[in-house]
């Protein structure tokens, strides 16, 4: 069984023009960051049925979408679209707005609708990780139960100061618990020393969504066992990076059957009945 905790869909309206605009953005901040040419061809064109038939043909059993609201009035069109596609071979999360007037009525509708979690990215929604903003609106999900998954570390579309860094989720959980929190791409792209210093060992999830281009394989090995293999759960971050090339870095860096099987899916299984 395979769970991808970490998957992009778009309604098929703005499907094409969404992956058009972040290739670009992504492209441009790489040249200014001086990085090498990454290739940011997708792997699917996006849409609900072509991740759908995606998931079929390459063996995914269960997508978790994460929809991110870049502005306040985009909050009900997105949770919409996210109700309306949950079924099948997908689970969507909902979206809110950090700071939005309505913040704790939205979270408290998600919750009662069934929906199990929400994303929220620092960069996309420019706001720090650890603003009083951002740790309320993190407390309140933790009472509802609800699941948070959070872009952490660079993005590749941004070249601004990182406003989700290891150091500020490690303040975040000076005041909240933690274990309802996925801190995507290992704890935080493209800084995992500081991910060793200051996150390894705390009750927050990581996914490794975008890692197998980037991560040293020894070091992802060594931050998965000593974080505890329980707390890491399958991403990708599709349509940018494909599942099997996921698959096929976890399969290389020297994990067990059984500890793979717990990234896989056993870990996801556990979080999302909680």
């Amino acid at each position: 069984m395979l769970i991808d905790f970490h998957a992009h869909v778009f309604s098929d309206k703005i499907a094409g023009r969404a992956i058009e605009v972040l290739q670009k953005q992504m492209k441009e901040a790489g040249l200014a960051k001086n990085l090498e040419k990454i290739d940011y061809a997708v792997c699917y064109d996006g849409t609900e049925n072509g991740l759908r038939e995606f998931g079929k043909a390459n063996g995914v059993d269960l997508f978790v979408t994460l929809p991110i609201a870049t502005k306040e009035k985009q909050t009900d069109t997105i949770n919409r679209f996210a109700r309306s596609i949950t079924g099948g071979n997908i689970l969507s999360f909902g979206s809110i707005y950090p700071g939005q007037h309505n913040w704790e009525s939205i979270l408290d509708e998600l919750s009662a609708d069934g929906i199990k979690g929400i994303k929220l990215h620092p960069e996309f929604q420019n706001f720090e990780i650890d603003s009083r903003k951002s740790v309320e609106l993190l407390k309140k999900a933790e009472q509802l139960g609800l699941i948070v998954v959070i872009h952490a570390g660079e993005d590749e579309g941004y070249v601004t100061p990182v406003k989700c860094t290891p150091k500020k989720l490690y303040n975040v959980l000076q005041e909240v618990r933690g274990a309802n929190i996925v801190a995507a791409h290992m704890g935080g792209s493209m800084m995992w020393d500081d991910v060793e210093k200051y996150l390894v060992g705390t009750p927050l999830y990581f996914d490794t969504a975008f890692v197998s281009r980037v991560l040293d394989k020894t070091q992802c090995l060594r931050i998965i066992r000593n974080h505890g293999v329980d707390k890491i759960l399958f991403g990708s971050d599709i349509p940018w990076e494909s599942p099997t090339e996921t698959v096929e870095y976890l399969n290389s860096i020297g994990l067990t059957t059984e500890e793979l099987d717990s990234i896989y899916y056993k870990n996801a299984l556990r979080l999302l009945e909680k």
